[in-house]
């Protein structure tokens, strides 16, 4: 399972079109993701003080386009790998939608409902 953190907005035209096409295709060729012990990173640099984000949990087996988990850039002290998607998800390659709220002082954490799944 890998993760992508997306606006309500975005979830809902993707669902209308039936992919998810990320500005990110156009500008590095490929669709940023996450995995549970990471998510938090992107969001909190990317995402800071948005509060209309969800989280899609996304079956890789279900995508028509390579994933590749690849370094980080800007390179982190510690090497992080982070799955990339080159093409867009299909809607049918998630399996779980999550909400996904900033904590109180602004900072994300993995959603409760992924954490019961035992994906921690």
């Amino acid at each position: 399972m890998i993760l992508h953190i997306i606006g309500r907005a975005d979830w809902a035209q993707a669902q209308a079109m039936g992919a998810h096409h990320a500005a990110s295709l156009a500008d590095v060729g490929f669709t940023h993701c996450s995995d549970p012990g990471t998510v938090h990173l992107p969001a909190q640099t990317v995402y800071a003080g948005r509060t209309d984000l969800l989280l899609l949990e996304i079956d890789p087996a279900l995508v028509d386009a390579p994933v590749r988990w690849e370094a980080a850039v800007p390179p982190a002290p510690v090497p992080l790998f982070f799955p990339h998607v080159y093409g867009p998800i299909p809607v049918d390659a998630v399996i779980g939608v999550h909400d996904f709220p900033p904590a109180d002082d602004g900072t994300f954490h993995l959603p409760a409902s992924l954490a019961e799944l035992g994906t921690t």
